[in-house]
């Protein structure tokens, strides 16, 4: 590998501007190639960060011998047979979260990975940000005492589409597989296990998809984690950590923040840690160690964990009913 790490994307949309725009604080790393299903959207989307190809097909992109590494932007619907392409042909795969739409997927793309010996791993960028360093620091020093109870909203308002894939069936909409992953594996972050039972409350929209759903996820020792996400309101959208000697508090918006406090019987203390770029720069260079240091996960973002929250997510999904047509079997 070149001392010039580069990146290929496939799925040109929004999410893949941040990644891009992330890329250009890191020294050693560039955007070289664009995929899309539309020749239009990879040119325009190539021209845009100075990329130098821009190709009409995914399969083009992954024959690329000078690509490194792949960051996958698609719909969580297509994830799998995204990831399984790349995987297949070599190459290492940054995916953005859910990794896949079920538990089986994400099990049958990381047997390929070990099988193959290439680099996976789910792109959940928060557990990489500045703030979420400090936040471990401070846990790890029990300034706050034994933890007890973490409480969170993520409530993003969206005009309903049923075309839109947030409330289309077809491309696994709903609010849980969109937003619930972040409190889910924050709070498996936070507390360093996973829960033992959960329950779980839901809307269900007129297209069959959640587009609120509220769960309480019950751990060892009485602590617990309660969650609400959805796409019908504007919440505060903060995150709280509390213990027997004080709480943290992730501001607004949690998944994405720089800014935390922490308040103790002794003191209230409130830190900054400004992103360098877009905030996709941190997980992107954990990547980049790993796949220069013949990692096949990051030890940050395992595939355990990931596995583990995907099969969260599916019981969850079965307590509130909601399936997709092409899932038939599995979930339900």
């Amino acid at each position: 590998m070149d001392e010039l790490f580069r990146w290929g994307i496939i799925g040109p949309g929004r999410i893949a501007h941040k990644f891009a725009e992330g890329l250009q604080v890191i020294k050693d790393a560039s955007l070289y190639a664009v995929g899309s299903t539309s020749a239009e959207r990879a040119q325009s989307f190539a021209g845009q960060y100075h990329a130098q190809k821009a190709y009409d097909s995914y399969e083009e992109l992954v024959n690329d011998p000078k690509v490194d590494a792949v960051y996958i932007a698609t719909p969580h619907r297509f994830h799998f047979e995204n990831t399984m392409l790349c995987l297949n042909f070599g190459k290492p795969v940054l995916c953005e979260k859910p990794l896949t739409v079920n538990a089986g997927e994400s099990k049958k793309l990381f047997e390929t990975a070990r099988e193959n010996s290439v680099f996976l791993m789910e792109g959940l960028w928060s557990r990489f940000l500045p703030v979420y360093q400090q936040i471990r620091e401070w846990l790890d020093q029990h300034l706050i005492g034994d933890l007890h109870l973490l409480t969170s909203t993520l409530g993003i308002k969206k005009p309903m589409d049923t075309q839109d894939r947030l409330f289309n069936p077809d491309l696994a909409g709903g609010a849980l597989l969109d937003l619930g992953i972040y409190p889910i594996a924050i709070s498996q972050w936070i507390y360093g296990k996973n829960p033992l039972s959960f329950t779980a409350k839901s809307h269900i929209g007129s297209t069959h998809v959640d587009d609120f759903t509220c769960v309480f996820l019950q751990y060892a020792n009485g602590a617990g984690s309660q969650f609400s996400c959805n796409f019908l309101t504007d919440n505060l959208n903060d995150f709280f950590i509390y213990g027997t000697e004080g709480y943290i508090r992730i501001h607004p918006s949690y998944w994405q923040s720089n800014l935390a406090t922490l308040v103790t019987h002794e003191k209230e203390l409130i830190i900054t840690k400004p992103f360098r770029g877009s905030g996709f720069e941190y997980e992107v260079e954990e990547v980049m160690h790993c796949i220069r240091n013949g990692k096949l996960e990051s030890p940050i973002m395992p595939h355990a964990q990931t596995q583990v929250n995907m099969e969260l997510m599916d019981a969850i999904r079965r307590e509130i009913g909601v399936s997709y047509p092409f899932e038939h079997g599995i979930i339900e």
